[in-house]
């Protein structure tokens, strides 16, 4: 299969799943001139939905930028495209979940809603890392013009957000907001992560070059 077909149903799936995300805001119940305290009550699920979006924007910039490398796709490719992209449409439950734990305040729930996003996050990440161990083993599908250090740059950045999404989950269970805290900056080293890897794949083109 060529790339582009590749890229225009993935990019497909992210636009959908965007879409999903804001699907969840609906107008809140409220009492004449009572909008703006009802709007404000809504934090919760602002707060998800920026930390959502900005997460699933960030992989959708790793997915455009390291596969733009392919010259080509195989079957295992495919494949392994799906899980990834089954492992990242999964977000907009636990999305809803930490909003609805955040609104009622209830620590067990908040507890158990943040440990769901921690294990959907683990889980896209290990999908991403068994990608880059199959492109790695497989380096007859990448662009010439990608230098073989390009991988061992940033192969273990996916075992480095498993390895912190883990510890969220270990930490949630002893305090829901350092929890919650590691849980952002898992979400935040991924954005990090993709500048590291984008500049590291210019570096690998200019150097082949």
């Amino acid at each position: 299969m060529k790339t582009d077909r590749f890229q225009a149903f993935s990019d497909g799936i992210f636009a959908i799943l965007i879409t999903i995300l804001v699907l969840e805001f609906h107008i809140p119940n409220y009492h004449a001139g009572q909008l703006l305290p009802a709007l404000l009550a809504q934090w919760p699920l602002f707060l998800s939905y920026a930390f959502s979006y900005f997460y699933v924007g960030t992989l959708w910039l790793f997915h455009h930028d390291y596969f733009s490398m392919l010259k080509r796709i195989d079957r295992n490719v495919n494949m392994l495209n799906l899980l990834m992209l089954f492992s990242i449409t999964l977000l907009d439950y636990p999305m809803s979940l930490v909003a609805d734990a955040l609104t009622s305040g209830n620590r067990a729930d908040m507890q158990t809603a943040f440990i769901v996003y921690d294990l959907v996050a683990l889980f896209i990440s290990a999908t991403f890392y068994l990608m880059y161990a199959y492109l790695h083993h497989h380096p007859e599908l990448k662009n010439a013009a990608v230098s073989t250090d390009f991988y061992a740059a940033i192969k273990f950045d996916p075992v480095r957000s498993v390895t912190i999404y883990g510890l969220a989950i270990v930490v949630t269970f002893w305090s829901v907001w350092f929890g919650a805290l590691l849980l952002a900056m898992g979400i935040i080293f991924h954005f990090f992560a993709y500048l590291r890897m984008s500049q590291q794949l210019e570096q690998s083109k200019g150097a082949s070059a």
